[in-house]
């Protein structure tokens, strides 16, 4: 089980990582976050032509229902891959 601390210590990790992941890989990254600290996405989903909330909005939606602890545990198995 990740704890508070690893999942805090693996978004400092997140913040300097040494190559740019992809914009797929950032999209997970940034729904993964936003599940393990606010849970399930209750925004409406933005219109128009803000095609990169469009993007953050669907990837967090996606992950409706994966509980907050589940989030943070994936959160640090991705940051750890990523940093190798």
């Amino acid at each position: 089980m990740t704890t508070q601390q690893d999942f805090e210590a693996a978004a400092q990790q997140a913040q300097q990582l040494p190559a740019k992941p992809s914009n797929t890989v950032l999209l997970q990254l940034y729904a993964l976050y936003k599940q393990a600290t606010e849970g399930d996405n209750t925004g409406t989903r933005p219109g128009g032509f803000d095609f990169k909330a469009i993007a953050k909005h669907d990837a967090w939606h996606q992950l409706a229902g994966l509980s907050k602890d589940a989030a943070r545990q994936q959160y640090v198995e991705l940051v750890a891959e990523l940093v190798g």
